[in-house]
């Protein structure tokens, strides 16, 4: 067995981020091969991470790429076992990556095509070695949820630093700041949907059916009830469908009013919370 040097130990560690007892562990089975040892510590690492892939991931962040040049957009939710892992600067540079190489590559069906594609910030390395490096130092287990790409100019928006929710908007027109804005209004107000045409039929016929019971309780006549319904509903509107909200940067314009005066077209808009399908 080939003498194992403080050298050897001190650059692996550097390298992996490991405790020195590991890493000169893993060169004392590779025979002081460092390219070796580092993938001993991946496979034994990838031992650990099969024994705790049951544990409940609660916590986590998104990653938000948004662009108009190019135009183009993604977003990825990177789930985590704690808060403070979701904090941690090479967890946060893991979910950017994730969502980078979502938008700019050659794009992916599900979590492991993205996880098999290059790491934008770490040269020679994949998204997933990239990943399972990170657990190696951290212990806890990581998995990629939800992700979305969009083939169109972008803007986005994490709320509490992407770790509570995350917006991505896409538009024709407007600018990114303005797009940006829109998605800052989204993950405070909620809406369900961008137009009256995109709400669940089913959830206009529910308030409809709940005006109209408190229609009849206040005693006004049958006849006049449905008109006062569908007048009634354009407060479910305004509420629940985006371009008919108050814009919350403005005092009376609706979102849609703003957009158009700013010369943008909102396409669609995706919202997600953490943990929330």
């Amino acid at each position: 067995m080939a003498a194992i040097s403080a050298a050897q130990v001190k650059a692996l560690r550097e390298q992996t981020g490991l405790p020195m007892m590991d890493c000169k562990q893993a060169l004392s089975e590779c025979n002081g091969d460092a390219e070796a040892a580092v993938r001993w510590l991946r496979e034994r690492g990838a031992q650990v991470l099969s024994k705790r892939s049951s544990r409940e991931t609660a916590f986590g962040r998104f990653g938000i790429f948004a662009s108009y040049d190019p135009p183009v957009g993604a977003m990825v939710e990177l789930k985590c076992e704690s808060n403070p892992v979701a904090q941690n600067e090479e967890f946060i540079q893991l979910a950017n990556d994730l969502a980078r190489q979502l938008a700019t590559g050659p794009g992916a069906q599900t979590p492991d095509e993205l996880l098999d594609q290059p790491s934008p910030s770490k040269a020679g390395v994949t998204l997933r070695e990239q990943k399972d490096d990170l657990f190696n130092r951290i212990r806890e287990v990581f998995n990629v949820e939800r992700m979305v790409r969009v083939d169109g100019s972008c803007g986005g928006y994490g709320h509490n630093a992407s770790t509570i929710a995350g917006v991505l908007v896409e538009a024709v027109g407007g600018g990114p700041e303005v797009a940006k804005d829109v998605c800052m209004h989204i993950a405070a107000m909620r809406p369900l949907a961008l137009s009256r045409e995109d709400v669940d039929p089913a959830e206009i016929e529910k308030e409809r059916s709940i005006l109209r019971e408190a229609a009849l309780k206040e005693g006004k006549p049958a006849a006049i009830v449905d008109k006062m319904v569908e007048g009634r509903l354009r407060n479910f509107f305004a509420e629940k469908v985006l371009l008919e909200q108050p814009f919350v940067k403005g005092d009376k314009e609706t979102v849609g009013k703003m957009a158009e005066q700013k010369g943008m077209t909102i396409k669609r808009f995706v919202h997600w919370e953490i943990g929330q399908q």
